[in-house]
């Protein structure tokens, strides 16, 4: 079993959401964070809110040298890189395709800018993130964990064609990335996961319209949104449990079997 006292957890999205919520989590156990995220004031402010070992590094997760800048900065402050959570994410919802309802021809669509943006984030940036963090891991002989994030998205969301194919290469990922540290003699070393939520309690679920709300709850059977600390809770237990990798962790008050069985 690992121990998350002193051991350095690189975060990204880590202003706000799941991600904020892991990283506190992280320093309440004794654990060090190098925060990532776009957002530069609000990095500034949690440095001093977030009591203990903390590394605010400006990062857009698209660009490469923002995402070596992170993983870099973690060795030269902490020495060591234990947990990655690339956890910076968008979402830019709509149909692929949207048929006017009486006339049946197609008004609008996705535009290319609004699925590009969401696969440069959501992918391309938890790539570049993971694929930085774990050759820094590697050459300074780090044991640990990559803990990525799905979604209950992933099964497939009308509307979602951009996200949900996202969090379903998030779902893969851990077997990859297992396989092929496998191959290397790595495997006992560096393991890799993923959490798929559900709904979870962030700002813009909790500030929705109350009606469309308790629509969403209707479905699920724990009555309520998951906490964010109950998943950067489990973010803890996958950290420590050594015999977990290589698979998806669902995190969704039991949503995918619905309010009525």
């Amino acid at each position: 079993m690992l121990e998350i006292k002193d051991s350095v957890a690189v975060i990204t999205g880590g202003a706000s959401g799941i991600g904020l919520a892991v990283a506190k989590y992280w320093v309440q156990q004794g654990g060090k964070v190098v925060l990532g995220d776009i957002a530069e004031e609000a990095l500034a402010r949690l440095e001093k809110e977030i009591k203990g070992d903390v590394a605010p590094v400006p990062c857009n997760v698209t660009v490469e040298d923002d995402c070596a800048k992170l993983a870099d900065t973690a060795i030269q402050k902490f020495g060591k890189i234990n947990f990655v959570a690339p956890f910076a994410g968008i979402i830019m919802d709509g149909l692929m395709v949207a048929p006017d309802r009486e006339t049946g021809k197609v008004t609008k669509k996705m535009s290319l800018d609004q699925f590009q943006k969401v696969i440069d984030i959501n992918l391309t940036g938890v790539f570049l993130t993971v694929r930085e963090c774990v050759e820094r891991m590697i050459n300074h002989n780090c044991k640990g964990l990559v803990c990525l994030v799905s979604s209950t998205g992933s099964l497939g969301t009308a509307g979602q064609i951009n996200y949900s194919s996202s969090k379903a290469a998030m779902s893969v990922i851990p077997k990859v990335l297992t396989a092929e540290f496998f191959r290397r003699g790595l495997a006992d070393r560096i393991r890799c996961v993923a959490i798929a939520p559900g709904y979870v309690a962030t700002p813009i679920l909790e500030g929705m319209n109350q009606k469309a709300l308790e629509k969403i709850l209707s479905n699920v059977p724990i009555g309520r949104l998951v906490d964010p600390m109950e998943v950067a809770s489990l973010a803890g237990e996958l950290y420590r449990n050594e015999a977990l990798a290589g698979d998806v962790f669902f995190i969704h008050g039991g949503l995918r079997l619905g309010s009525k069985g």
